[in-house]
């Protein structure tokens, strides 16, 4: 019986031996064809803009199309649970946000799909900081003053975003729990329509993604009051940042990373993820993300499995002081 038992087990490290040589060899090999990553937002928007650049860099490393797939709704969880029910053999990818990844559970009755579990995660790609911005028609030209004026007139100040429980409106939320302040939420359907509005200062302040403002910026309709980061951004490099403005416990941005569904080898989750950490060291492919309004930031599956989690109980006690509830 001991001698059968040595055999079993002998036999099983031999199978396990030869299923890892063969999923290491498969990695090595690893693509053969094209990769689909599915971005679970419009075309055209920040996300996808920033995450088209990095993975046309990533293309030409790897020899291989990279095909990218919109599919926007429900704020981003009909793409990134999609993504989640493919085949976990590297060639069916995500790139997605916070929202997709965790806050949704606390906004969304039913996402369809366990962000936690569903999941392999492989590299952070760019942070996109909630800049403040201001009407020029509004009485205030620096953070100091707006929280002054906020305080003053609460409830009176409107601020944008693209709607309930996205970074924009999450970062307002922030900000008067932070601050002090009561400010009223006004989401937009079409974003397009905010910058108009930011201007002519019916909507006077916003939390927003520099795309979002840079027309408004551009043509001095509005004023970048603060950076809620631990560094200026490049595309706005005379704008302070919120602790060099007098609030340092605000921070506040949206990110996107890449992930694969559960289940991909490992082996192929590394090789990814280190094909992303050369594509955002490229300098064309830094400055082209800088010049977006975000920051080019990659990190290891286990640095972005700890990522999430962090930005996630961050923003669901956000969201849970804030009463928001699910729609």
């Amino acid at each position: 019986m001991k001698k059968i038992a040595r055999r079993v087990i002998v036999g099983a490290a031999l199978g396990l031996a030869i299923i890892a040589g063969a999923t290491t060899a498969g990695a090595q090999s690893y693509p053969t064809r094209p990769i689909t990553v599915i971005i679970p937002f419009a075309g055209g928007s920040a996300s996808d803009v920033v995450t088209r650049i990095m993975l046309d860099k990533m293309s030409k490393s790897m020899g291989q199309p990279i095909i990218v797939e919109n599919r926007p709704g429900a704020g981003g969880n009909i793409g990134t649970g999609a993504a989640s029910k493919a085949p976990p053999d590297g060639y069916t990818l995500v790139g997605t946000g916070v929202g997709p990844l965790g806050l949704n559970k606390a906004l969304v009755r039913d996402m369809g799909y366990d962000p936690q579990k569903d999941f392999e995660p492989i590299s952070l790609l760019t942070v996109f900081p909630n800049i403040i911005v201001a009407s020029t028609k509004l009485p205030v030209n620096s953070l100091k003053e707006l929280i002054e004026h906020a305080k003053a007139n609460p409830g009176k100040l409107n601020y944008g975003s693209v709607g309930i429980g996205s970074s924009q409106h999450l970062a307002g939320e922030y900000f008067q729990q932070v601050a002090g302040v009561k400010l009223t939420h006004v989401p937009y359907r079409n974003i397009a329509q905010y910058g108009p509005d930011l201007m002519a200062g019916t909507v006077p302040l916003g939390f927003q993604w520099l795309p979002n403002v840079n027309a408004p910026l551009k043509s001095g309709g509005a004023k970048a009051l603060a950076v809620p980061s631990k560094q200026r951004l490049a595309a706005l490099p005379d704008v302070p940042t919120t602790a060099e403005a007098g609030l340092p416990a605000y921070e506040a941005s949206g990110w996107f990373a890449l992930l694969a569904p559960r289940g991909t080898p490992r082996p192929i989750v590394d090789k990814l993820s280190a094909e992303v950490g050369k594509a955002l060291n490229d300098p064309q492919v830094r400055e082209k993300t800088q010049v977006q309004g975000a920051y080019p930031s990659a990190s290891s599956p286990d640095e972005l499995r700890r990522f999430i989690a962090s930005e996630t109980a961050k923003w669901l006690a956000v969201i849970s002081k804030a009463g928001i509830t699910p729609q």
